[in-house]
């Protein structure tokens, strides 16, 4: 009687039943996927936001570096007379005794403050900015356009220290202006479709995210049916290991990583005076690239045991070959990062680090082969 080769004989299910079940593992997965990236479309633009972070920061730190001078924005501020001005102005020149709790006392005329605020003008809200004024020039220029209104001001004593006074002028171009400079220290899009498609993206991958312990749930149930007790045992262990190690490089990366690596690289746009565009959907693939690389990265504790357990390497390889695994890492560190030292460094020492703890997990009821024709006692 010929002998049956169907892999399933020895199962309590059929061919076809082992199929019904993965379609329905499958469908089930797929659904609760759905529904996980159908709501993360409703908060996109606040995950985009999230992602954006680096960058946007980054950016805007460079630009007050660039700068040298702070922009704020303020509501509610009363407007200035022309009296008002002209009493700052014979203060600054020695016309006039300063007013007492003067603005301008203590203020730096080296680090010049440059404010954006809102006054009511009756039906909208034009935009005010505030400048530094040295009294002298405003009463040169103030005297040559009206002589007869004011007066020339007097040349001050060499003792009289002249102050810059700040002056607010209103206009509703400085709306614009005020969105020009905020948006110097945005990521930007190149053509029509570039931000939908993004927004997306970005909702499919937190999407896909989100819904990641239920998709791995339905295929872990399909998957285990077929595994024995003592198989299960070990990815019950070693499963939440291995999420935990992804989920932390992922977040060292993104915490620790991008704010040293984007200084680093936006550096050099100010070295050769150029000025930073960085594009969103180039800065999306960035973003999550570089925390998917340190995630797998951060397997190497387990990568090492596994090596062990199946007798490819011992304890004893790994503490000798150390210069070696260096080495290895170094190299693996400038291939999974971008073209600069600091996220290479980033990600080697950590793996160092990751190499000593797999050393000191492979210690750990370490595996023991058999010498062939020997038994065990």
């Amino acid at each position: 009687m010929a002998q049956s080769k169907d892999l399933f004989d020895d199962s309590t299910m059929t061919f076809g039943e082992h199929l019904e079940c993965l379609r329905t593992h499958l469908i089930r997965a797929i659904i609760g996927l759905a529904i996980c990236v159908i709501g993360a479309l409703f908060i996109g633009d606040r995950i985009v936001a999230i992602v954006r972070s680096p960058i946007d920061l980054a950016l805007r730190k460079a630009a007050e570096g660039e700068g040298g001078s702070k922009i704020k924005v303020e509501d509610d501020i009363a407007d200035v007379t022309m009296t008002d001005v002209w009493q700052w102005i014979q203060e600054g020149v020695g016309l006039a005794e300063p007013a007492e709790n003067s603005e301008t006392d203590g203020e730096n005329p080296d680090s010049p403050v440059q404010t954006f605020s809102s006054i009511d003008t009756g039906n909208t809200f034009d935009r005010t900015i505030e400048i530094s004024v040295m009294p002298s020039e405003l009463a040169k220029a103030l005297h040559k356009y009206n002589p007869d209104g004011y007066p020339a001001a007097k040349p001050a004593s060499s003792d009289v220290v002249e102050k810059p006074f700040t002056i607010r002028i209103a206009a509703p171009e400085f709306q614009q202006l005020e969105a020009v400079i905020e948006r110097q220290s945005q990521a930007v899009t190149l053509n029509v479709q570039e931000a939908f498609m993004t927004y997306i993206k970005v909702a499919f991958i937190a999407g896909l995210l989100i819904a990641s312990p239920w998709v791995f749930r339905e295929i872990w149930l399909f998957v285990a049916a077929g595994l024995y007790p003592h198989e299960r045992k070990y990815v019950y262990l070693y499963l939440p290991m291995s999420l935990t190690l992804f989920t932390g490089g992922a977040v060292f990366c993104f915490y620790a990583v991008f704010p040293f690596v984007l200084k680093f690289l936006l550096g050099f746009n100010k070295l050769l005076e150029v000025q930073p565009q960085i594009r969103l959907s180039e800065w999306i693939n960035f973003a999550v690239m570089l925390p998917v690389m340190f995630g797998v990265s951060f397997q190497l504790p387990l990568v090492m045991l596994f090596l062990e357990r199946i007798s490819v390497f011992e304890i004893v390889d790994y503490r000798e070959k150390r210069r070696m695994a260096i080495l290895v890492i170094a190299f693996l560190s400038m291939i999974l990062t971008p073209a600069d030292p600091m996220s290479m460094l980033l990600m080697m020492f950590p793996l160092i680090l990751l190499y000593e703890l797999g050393i000191i997990l492979c210690g750990f009821n370490p595996h023991k082969p058999q010498v062939e024709g020997l038994e065990p006692v």
